[in-house]
């Protein structure tokens, strides 16, 4: 869906805005941006990989430098969610940031979302802007996954977004009109690799499982040979 002239203007402000504030301050900067977003700062977490690419483009980072922090950012917020839920439980919510962030109608509409994805909510909530840093939060309140699982999901989809992010910013760079006309293109791009490769490693496991089953079926079968 193409954007609005006024979104359009609000997405390029922000961008400008990120931009300038990351070529001053480089990668601590953007490392800092994306580990507030992870806590539900009102920023888009795509426009501030962008915005590190842009200035990668522009000669002030290295983009494969950037690609990283990018991605230790990302978790870095993330984990920090997970973490305080898992470790304050429903307390959390007495935190007025943390009971604004997680309001009782999104919390409804995460435990919709984890009983229609399960664990792989952790993976799929990269790609649900305004559920994601809720989402965390509520996984390690619940104790529904395990520390290990959440952070294995979110990392294979933070490998996934952050690169294609910031290399979008980087070879946009210099021509902002090209680079406004794939952002939206971006989303889509992003939703469709995540997909390729959610379906990749399922397919894989199931494979796997069933190989499983099988030998175990061959195993009882000899056995019950007298």
């Amino acid at each position: 869906m193409s954007s609005t002239p006024a979104s359009t203007g609000r997405l390029i402000v922000m961008l400008d805005f990120l931009v300038s504030l990351f070529t001053q301050n480089g990668y601590a900067a953007v490392f800092i941006v994306l580990m507030i977003c992870g806590f539900g700062l009102p920023i888009p977490e795509d426009i501030t990989l962008v915005a590190g690419g842009v200035i990668a483009g522009l000669g002030y980072a290295n983009v494969h430098l950037m690609v990283a922090i990018g991605i230790v950012g990302i978790l870095a917020g993330d984990v920090l969610m997970f973490v305080l839920g898992r470790h304050y439980g429903e307390r959390a919510l007495r935190l007025r940031w943390v009971a604004y962030l997680l309001t009782p109608r999104r919390y409804a509409m995460v435990q919709a979302k984890f009983s229609r994805f399960g664990n792989r909510l952790m993976f799929v909530a990269r790609f649900l802007p305004g559920l994601r840093s809720p989402i965390y939060l509520t996984a390690g309140m619940t104790r529904r996954v395990s520390f290990m699982q959440f952070f294995l999901l979110d990392a294979l989809a933070a490998l996934i977004s952050a690169p294609i992010w910031v290399y979008l910013g980087y070879y946009g760079a210099q021509n902002h009109e090209w680079l406004l006309k794939w952002l939206d293109r971006g989303k889509v791009i992003v939703l469709v690799v995540a997909a390729i490769i959610l379906a990749v490693v399922v397919r894989y496991f199931w494979r796997r499982s069933s190989r499983r089953r099988t030998l175990l079926r061959l195993r009882q079968s000899r056995r019950r040979i007298p």
